[in-house]
């Protein structure tokens, strides 16, 4: 009733103008009877009122949908009346929302197209990729030692492209199990122990024994993968240590990866989640793409897990990042036991 009456307003005081203005004239003219004139205006004012009714009522439900807001837009158009000026608009919603759902379904089909293409490529390019290093892994000499760290770096590159067309489909590929983190941040040390060797930086286990937390291990590897290659790239040539520890705090699980490198400036700070935001230290070591902590940080708020960084800018300050499981420590304890 609001709309409709804000939407007649302008018509009202036109007609209560045009009432006044026809009495006006009368009354200069000569013609004195207040009451016909009066009458006149009372059956004026009892027409103009029956007419509004009738368009209240004609067109009710098209006020209450506009005033509701619902989001149901085929619903909305059923309950429209058959009024020229419903009817008119609730076609012409029907043919948009038509083409919309159109352009959707063909966007959903093109991104399906591309992300099925992106991981069938990722998958041919792996093939070739593992005979290569089967191939360097024969002879040990210098330059089949730089051709490996070669084809490390396009094996993460493939790794970071699968991983990033899975995020679209996260639901789908994802699976909760206990996961031991001292088992799992052993396995992701060895699997980066030449790039340890070749930077100059070493490990530092101070993980908690029997820590166990219910998350994906497959993503989990991922999140432990990255930080550690982080830690390891912004550390490279410094000889420091870089601490993967774990311990409970009170109902929550922490894992913690600690570094000596460059650290992150304050101004970066609150943009190194941001997608393709590499930063002052991306832009000086020239490797990172700005996907790395941008897919941690997306994946960790899916599967209800927290991230918190703290850095200092200078050599040897570094930056300590923790993943923190919340009401995870209860059931690491129960499994100890038993």
């Amino acid at each position: 009733m609001k709309l409709f009456l804000r939407d007649q307003l302008a018509l009202m005081l036109f007609m209560l103008i045009q009432l006044v203005v026809v009495t006006a004239v009368f009354w200069l003219d000569g013609y004195k009877d207040m009451v016909i004139a009066s009458y006149a205006l009372l059956l004026g004012l009892c027409v103009f009122i029956a007419f509004l009714a009738y368009r209240y009522l004609t067109h009710r439900r098209f006020y209450t949908l506009l005033s509701s807001r619902q989001a149901g837009l085929e619903e909305s158009i059923q309950q429209l009346e058959s009024a020229p000026l419903p009817a008119a608009l609730g076609e012409l919603l029907q043919l948009q929302y038509r083409h919309y759902q159109k352009q959707i379904i063909e966007g959903e089909r093109k991104q399906q197209n591309h992300l099925t293409f992106m991981n069938q490529w990722v998958h041919q390019m792996k093939t070739p990729l593992s005979v290569l290093e089967l191939m360097l892994s024969e002879e040990a000499d210098e330059r089949n030692n730089s051709m490996r760290e070669e084809t490390d770096r396009i094996r993460k590159g493939l790794d970071m492209v699968l991983y990033v067309a899975r995020l679209e489909t996260f639901e789908q590929d994802f699976q909760v199990e206990k996961i031991q983190l001292r088992e799992l941040a052993n396995e992701v040390i060895l699997e980066n122990r030449r790039l340890f060797i070749r930077s100059f930086v070493y490990p530092d286990m101070q993980m908690e024994e029997n820590l166990v937390v219910e998350t994906d291990g497959k993503w989990l590897r991922f999140i432990i993968q990255q930080l550690i290659a982080n830690a390891i790239n912004y550390s490279a040539g410094s000889g420091a240590k870089i601490t993967i520890s774990g311990y409970r705090s009170e109902r929550s699980v922490i894992l913690e990866v600690k570094d000596c490198g460059v650290g992150i400036p304050a101004s970066d700070l609150s943009r190194i989640f941001n997608a393709f935001f590499t930063g002052e230290n991306g832009r000086a070591f020239k490797e990172s793409t700005g996907m790395g902590l941008y897919i941690v940080r997306t994946v960790l708020d899916k599967m209800n897990h927290e991230i918190e960084v703290e850095s200092k800018v200078g050599a040897g300050s570094g930056t300590t990042i923790r993943i923190i499981f919340p009401f995870a420590a209860v059931q690491s304890v129960d499994h100890h036991t038993k």
